[in-house]
């Protein structure tokens, strides 16, 4: 009798002792994972939620001792009524569009001419990269060099046919256009290196059934690359839309926002009115309001991406 109970008990089925050992697996995985969720809260979650708590109030982060004045939406409004601000939205803009569509177009260009095999690739390739690989704030110093007179170069060129210094950070438009062509300097090779690992995913097979049916280089473009990369780019147009809106210190060494307000960025002026005017209530509400604008964009590029899927599975 004894043998047969303790056969029958040897016998009982573990799922229990199972279900007992996964939850205790999982119990001590969150406890692995938990550090790192308490220290990416404490260094994201809890300086967004203060900075949406303050654009509420009137607070001057250099008077601690004075408390915050509680003022609703006042902030907001203020953003919102203030043609200053709207005229900084518009310097963005305009410094958005003239960088992204050069960094496209060079990009493009570099990406035909390095994708094929030729002898020195790897070292000009080094060559193209380097801009991307150094700090803002050199490449800012190096264009501010770059064109001021007498010693700068595109001044040094031009001054002889114009005769006087020529200075484009002198007037709004050359200064626009001085950033411009720096962003679009140092940022044109990531572009590149986008559209380079998009074409690598392309299958050989669709280059030669395209060379089989005899489609010029336009019909292999259109239907076998553009459609290989199309994602790609649009990534990599949300990527330096999003650096480009957020751009500071690239317009703090160059242009200073100068001449006068023509360069000032919405990124310059949260610099300005957190810490010169220290005005913490109204740097953080329009802190909020960037934050709210490249999450538009982003919602954009998948809205994007989601019609393009569609479109392909209606095919």
């Amino acid at each position: 009798m004894s043998s047969t109970l303790s056969m029958s008990a040897s016998h009982v089925p573990s799922a229990p002792r199972t279900a007992r050992g996964s939850f205790a697996s999982a119990a001590g995985g969150w406890q692995l994972v938990a550090p790192a969720l308490v220290v990416l809260c404490a260094m994201n979650l809890v300086p967004i939620l203060w900075s949406i708590g303050m654009s509420f109030f009137r607070y001057r982060a250099d008077r601690l001792r004075t408390p915050p004045h509680f003022l609703g939406l006042a902030n907001y409004v203020d953003l919102l009524t203030d043609p200053d601000i709207w005229e900084r939205v518009t310097n963005t803009g305009q410094m958005i569009l003239g960088s992204v569509l050069i960094q496209v177009a060079v990009g493009a260009l570099l990406t035909l001419l390095f994708y094929r095999p030729f002898p020195g690739r790897r070292l000009i390739l080094m060559l193209v990269l380097a801009p991307m690989l150094l700090s803002t704030v050199f490449v800012g110093t190096f264009f501010n060099f770059f064109f001021l007179p007498p010693f700068g170069l595109v001044s040094a060129l031009v001054s002889p046919f114009l005769g006087h210094p020529f200075n484009p950070l002198a007037s709004p438009t050359g200064a626009m256009a001085c950033l411009i062509v720096a962003d679009a300097w140092m940022w044109s090779p990531f572009v590149m290196l986008m559209l380079m690992a998009g074409l690598s995913g392309v299958s050989r097979d669709l280059y030669e059934a395209a060379e089989v049916d005899r489609a010029s280089r336009w019909q292999r473009f259109r239907g076998v690359v553009f459609p290989s990369v199309r994602g790609v780019l649009l990534l990599a147009v949300l990527f330096r839309t999003i650096e480009s809106f957020n751009a500071f210190d690239l317009i703090f060494t160059i242009t200073n926002g100068g001449p006068g307000t023509s360069t000032e960025s919405l990124s310059t002026e949260i610099y300005g009115d957190a810490f010169v005017l220290f005005e913490t209530g109204r740097a953080s509400a329009l802190a909020n309001f960037s934050t709210f604008v490249i999450i538009v964009l982003v919602n954009l590029y998948f809205q994007a991406i989601r019609q393009r899927n569609r479109a392909a599975e209606e095919r």
